[in-house]
């Protein structure tokens, strides 16, 4: 009987034909960065198979991170991955192929892109109005421009890490409402925010602003990334200029990248608007396809899940994200990141941070482990997605784990 060849992968696996999400990998026989496209639980080795096949696309897929495809554009990003579908479905095509298979717990997985710009959005009508109940009891859940623009912030780029990386607790000042003074030392309220990231492939002229209808032209995909937030550090710090050493400490992001043409079967419509939106935000507008993704976030602390965010309740749309980060006519660079901001549902089990899963310390949860309220060293957190796809399947979005590290010193 003939041994079954990887790319035959079980009906139902998230990661079939239908997915093909981009990674970049080395195995311990070749430490050379590579693009790899999975497959169930292998790895192709993208850039050594359109070289066996003769494809044109061997440059961009020949090189050491994702940037040069991401800025090719999208129509080459369609006949990328038209090509890639048919070197696993096509028999003609397994010769060449399988001979650059790897299996999936034999490699290391990097950053699969250089990553340019870096905001992250609050996007979460129900993440929001609980932010604003906790810290303000007795006020608006919602601040007044809420429902009218995304807000959002710029992050440092420099600190957005690949899944599996520690995160070393951060310290800074602090200062509790009772406290005379505000004090130094390791953050005591360490968080997580379960949120999607959007990839930007195509840049955009400076003063030139990317339109909603434009979205496809620019974001190359998406994939799951965790917020670390200190919220003892944030909550000293954020008045009157908002994030900064309470985030910018670390980013995880997964290691695969899911191109949107994956997720068509997962488009959904936003929830309903209160009221008209100013014409550049404006999705209800002719010409303009449903802006939401069904997707299913599930978070686990020490292998323990706590919640199950559905980001399809977000408010505000990647979309309508990226219209108002360029409205001013701030320009797009390939590599460019953005977050969705908090994921978080109506429910309490549907909630995507400690901050409200706890109500801000009030209510512990209980872990095999002991009780949490925030992070404690050598938690480890792991965040995992998966979408609707085409006839009945699953689009697996991987995962992003990161464990706390103490601070040495």
């Amino acid at each position: 009987m003939p041994q079954q060849s990887p790319l035959d992968v079980p009906e139902g696996d998230p990661f079939g034909p239908h997915n093909l999400p981009y990674g970049v990998f080395s195995t311990p026989q070749d430490a050379r960065r590579r693009i790899g496209v999975r497959i169930g639980g292998h790895v192709i080795d993208a850039g050594a198979v359109a070289e066996a096949l003769g494809s044109p696309y061997a440059g961009v897929l020949g090189a050491p991170s994702l940037n040069a495809l991401l800025a090719a554009g999208r129509t080459t990003w369609h006949d990328v991955r038209r090509a890639l579908t048919a070197w696993v479905t096509d028999p003609g095509h397994r010769a060449a192929v399988e001979p650059h298979l790897h299996a999936l717990d034999e490699v290391t997985l990097h950053l699969p892109y250089e990553v340019a710009d870096y905001v992250d959005f609050y996007a979460s009508e129900h993440h929001a109005t609980n932010v604003g109940r906790i810290f303000r009891p007795d006020g608006d859940a919602l601040t007044p421009n809420w429902k009218h623009l995304p807000i959002g912030y710029h992050g440092r780029s420099g600190t957005i890490v690949v899944s599996g990386t520690d995160v070393v607790r951060p310290s800074g000042q602090r200062k509790a409402p009772t406290d005379p003074a505000p004090v130094f030392g390791p953050s005591i309220k360490l968080d997580i925010e379960a949120e999607v990231g959007f990839l930007v492939g195509t840049p955009s002229e400076l003063g030139e602003p990317v339109a909603l209808a434009d979205f496809r032209e620019h974001v190359f995909g998406l994939f799951l990334l965790n917020d670390w937030s200190a919220r003892d550090i944030q909550a000293w710090e954020y008045v009157p200029l908002g994030p900064f050493l309470g985030k910018s400490f670390a980013t995880s992001v997964s290691a695969w990248v899911t191109p949107l043409e994956a997720l068509d079967a997962a488009r959904v419509a936003p929830p309903a608007r209160d009221f008209p939106l100013l014409p550049y935000l404006d999705d209800s507008a002719e010409g303009v396809e449903d802006g939401g993704f069904d997707l299913h976030i599930t978070v686990s602390i020490n292998g323990q899940e706590v919640a199950r965010p559905p980001f399809a309740s977000m408010y505000w749309t990647a979309a309508q994200q990226l219209a108002h980060m360029t409205v001013n006519g701030a320009s797009l660079r390939t590599g460019d990141v953005y977050g969705s901001g908090t994921v978080s549902g109506p429910e309490a089990g549907q909630r995507g941070s400690l901050l409200e899963l706890t109500w801000n310390g009030r209510d512990a949860i209980e872990l095999a482990e002991g009780k949490r309220t925030f992070l404690e060293d050598g938690d480890e957190v792991t965040l995992t997605a998966w979408a609707p796809g085409p006839e009945g399947t699953r689009v697996g979005l991987g995962e992003v784990t990161g464990r706390i590290a103490a601070r040495s010193r």
